[in-house]
């Protein structure tokens, strides 16, 4: 049974920081490209970043910067550290695992990410 678990959500204020992580199980992780995207209310849900099984990172246009999408393949783990948070960040954040061959795709049941003073 795959499972990808998000945690590190939370409220946060303006120009603050957080780092998500995903927990991976179920799966070869090194056959995976790993992602985040996130979902705000009204809105679709959006690419933030991806990461290739060697490494090679992709961001949504509105990061500029501000994240940075990395992963353990020893210990099958994403993270994604966010910097200069704000409150048009605020979404619920998922994890995303793409086989790089299948394409078939699994996701985590998401992390509410609020940016509020």
């Amino acid at each position: 049974q795959v499972q990808l678990v998000e945690s590190g959500g939370g409220l946060v204020q303006p120009g603050g920081s957080l780092r998500l992580s995903c927990a991976s199980s179920g799966i070869i992780f090194n056959f995976y490209t790993m992602g985040w995207y996130r979902q705000a209310p009204g809105k679709q849900r959006e690419l933030v970043a991806t990461i290739s099984r060697r490494g090679t990172t992709n961001y949504g246009a509105f990061v500029k910067g501000r994240f940075i999408i990395s992963r353990d393949n020893a210990k099958n783990t994403v993270s994604l550290q966010m910097n200069s948070l704000k409150p048009e960040d605020t979404a619920v954040y998922y994890c995303n695992a793409e086989h790089f061959q299948t394409r078939n795709d699994y996701w985590g049941q998401g992390t509410q990410v609020t940016v509020s003073s």
